[in-house]
């Protein structure tokens, strides 16, 4: 077998050449290529990206914080702040910094004395909160304090002292429902708006009242700072500040006297008074206690005493003025009245009230057992007997009544600032029908005429009912000073009817009537008016017949509620207002709703006066709103400690004293003879 032989390649100096030239033009080529790929590289950062790259380079250099813009202060109609800022010395914790927790707060707690309430309080918000969103540790900081801090900053990270303004309501808790009160923004409020000022610490927006409902005007530009640190954040230099623009002022119809007055004339009592401007339907005040103070919520309220708050029969936590629906009670029979005198019914016109009435097969009581006799509608306002409203009312039909309510403004959907509101109820056949599917029964008539049934109001629409009642125009409610609103309309009453209903409303106050009470003790000012009294239970026929039990002797929340609307002065209205104490029963003369409108309305008329009584009786009602929330705060904290044992039991004595002390002696109240006293078949009161 022959085998062929490969020819043998032949290696000579040129092909030598040839091959080292070709792998030297390969290898040159990618070495070139991969030198313009560096050099386009370097082209692309320091050309293209250079403001990036410089950007990053200095932010490494450089912090820049936001600083929070100051809140616009919210002023009443004389130019008195309502809520205003001032200086603020503070120090948070960045929770997405925080190293070592425990050490940075016992840390933090040493050098700023903070209580264990307020330790265990950081420690839980720490741990519940995002990491961007920064956890209050301390406010209304020393400057020495401050000072400890802000010196000990590297050996605290995630620890951010500031200085600017905290939010401050110098009536305190007379305004907290009115103007409601800032906090930080939660989790959500930041993912819906994705804005960093939500997140920088120190800054808050409105939660809740005219705070809310004006945040964006509240709400200035923030400013910037920037400062020049080292690589572990210790400031070496600060180098430029761009200050904050404060939000725009916000000015009221409110006086700010006034309201806070009307706050603490309303004394221990559950209950609103609200005053409105007989010329324009200005509100002038609007109070709701008891109350929470602002300046809490918006530091960071305590569990303590938001479980205390939450825990009281009297409900501080609630808006009884929008939120609140009572039955209006004897108050709608001036409103009645003037439906009675548009259907035809004459005023002299007489009926005979024996004490009872039967409708159907249910008897109906007059408050006065033995009647007032004969009674014409001037006698039937002032004295309020029921007996003339239930047999005119069925005269008339609850068609007509329903309609001239909702003029005078019961059940009207105001356009109000607030984010939330109750309207109340004005019953009538079609009503019933569409709700219950039931039809409208002649003693749901009866009910209605004296405010008892499905009937419901608030206190804003009482004082809106009083001011329609004075001026004869459908006055709408307003906060905003100067704002522009239509010329107001009729309520399609004729005037000589509302002269009528007006002298028998004076009649109530200064003629013998029911409300004697709501006498203004000023030379030439005569209050017209209508008291109420809302019944919250039902009383059947054997507690009748052995003696209907006095609110005194009730628990409080089976007491009356007693109410109050009018108007002042009578021959030429300015001012109207609308009171509801809850659960009052006429139980304390001084503290129910006649004396109370009689008092905050003479403040418009003699200030100085109406101080001087105000501050004699807080003597008997243990001090301002201010000092009995601190007391009873201070009984409330211990008695929690009791209950944990980390102060002896005997100590318990304490603490009912003083929680007591601000309760005064009821002082008997004289009877104003409204209470709508039911048969013993239910009348729909709640």
């Amino acid at each position: 077998m022959k085998f062929i032989r490969s020819k043998r390649k032949i290696v000579t100096e040129a092909t030598q050449t040839f091959t080292f030239t070709r792998r030297a033009m390969v290898v040159g080529g990618l070495q070139g290529a991969f030198g313009l790929m560096l050099a386009g590289r370097m082209a692309w950062i320091s050309v293209a990206q250079n403001e990036k790259y410089n950007l990053l380079s200095e932010s490494n250099r450089v912090n820049l914080t936001l600083i929070p813009p100051r809140r616009g202060w919210i002023i009443d109609r004389n130019g008195r702040p309502l809520a205003n800022n001032r200086t603020d010395f503070r120090v948070d914790l960045i929770p997405e910094r925080v190293k070592d927790a425990d050490a940075t707060i016992r840390n933090l707690a040493e050098l700023l004395a903070l209580e264990a309430e307020e330790i265990e309080r950081i420690k839980e918000e720490l741990e519940k909160s995002p990491g961007f969103r920064p956890v209050q540790v301390a406010d209304k900081l020393s400057y020495d304090q401050y000072a400890a801090v802000s010196v000990r900053l590297p050996d605290l990270p995630g620890v951010a002292p500031s200085q600017g303004f905290s939010r401050y309501y110098p009536a305190g808790a007379s305004v907290g429902h009115l103007l409601g009160y800032v906090g930080a923004a939660s989790a959500k409020e930041y993912e819906e708006r994705k804005n960093p000022l939500l997140i920088t610490p120190g800054f808050k927006i409105g939660k809740d009242g005219l705070e809310r409902a004006f945040d964006k005007e509240l709400t200035g530009k923030p400013g910037a700072k920037r400062v020049e640190v080292t690589a572990r954040g210790k400031i070496v230099r600060e180098l430029t500040t761009r200050p904050d623009i404060p939000g725009n002022t916000i000015r009221l119809t409110i006086d700010a006297g006034l309201q806070e007055y009307a706050g603490r004339r309303l004394a221990t009592q559950s209950g609103s008074v609200v005053i409105l401007d007989c010329r324009n339907g200005d509100v002038l005040a609007m109070a709701s206690m008891p109350s929470f103070d602002p300046n809490s919520f918006s530091d960071g309220i305590s569990h303590l005493e938001w479980d205390m708050l939450s825990k009281d029969d009297h409900v501080p936590l609630r808006n009884k003025t929008l939120q609140g629906l009572y039955p209006p009670g004897s108050t709608v029979k001036p409103m009645v009245a003037l439906a009675l005198l548009e259907a035809g019914v004459h005023p002299s016109e007489t009926v005979g009230c024996a004490g009872a009435i039967r409708v159907g097969n249910t008897l109906f009581h007059c408050h006065k057992r033995r009647g007032h006799g004969a009674v014409n509608m001037r006698t039937a306002i002032a004295q309020s007997c029921d007996i003339y409203f239930y047999q005119m009312a069925q005269r008339i039909g609850m068609d007509r009544i329903a309609s001239m309510a909702r003029r005078v403004g019961m059940g009207q959907k105001f356009d109000l600032p607030f984010p939330s509101q109750s309207y109340g109820t004005v019953p009538d056949p079609a009503w019933k029908l569409k709700k219950y599917g039931q039809s409208w029964q002649v003693y749901d008539t009866v009910n209605a005429t004296i405010g008892q049934g499905y009937m419901l109001i608030n206190p804003l629409q009482m004082a809106v009912m009083a001011a329609r009642l004075a001026t004869g125009r459908q006055l709408m409610p307003n906060f905003i000073l100067d704002a522009e609103r239509p010329a107001p309309e009729s309520v399609g009453a004729s005037e000589d009817h509302l002269v009528v209903i007006r002298d028998a409303m004076s009649a109530v106050v200064n003629g013998g009537g029911t409300g004697g009470a709501a006498r203004i003790n000023i030379p030439g000012v005569l209050l017209a008016g209508k008291t109420g009294t809302a019944q919250v239970r039902r009383i059947t026929m054997a507690e009748r017949a052995g003696g209907v039990r006095g609110n005194a002797s009730l628990p409080f929340k089976l007491r009356d509620h007693a109410l109050f609307q009018g108007f002042v002065p009578f021959d030429n209205p300015r001012y109207a207002v609308g009171c509801i104490i809850e659960h009052g029963g006429h139980v304390n003369r001084i503290e129910d709703a006649p004396m109370i409108c009689a008092d905050t309305l003479s403040y418009l008329f003699d200030p100085k006066k109406a101080m001087e009584k105000l501050e004699t009786l807080e003597k008997g009602w243990g001090g301002t709103p201010a000092e009995r929330l601190a007391r009873q705060t201070a009984a409330f904290r211990l008695s929690k400690a009791i209950e944990k044992g980390e102060v002896p039991a005997s100590a318990a004595g304490n603490a009912t004293q003083a929680a007591n002390a601000a309760a005064p002696a009821a002082t008997p109240a004289e009877e104003d003879g409204d209470a709508p006293p039911p048969a013993s078949s239910p009348t729909g009161a709640p």
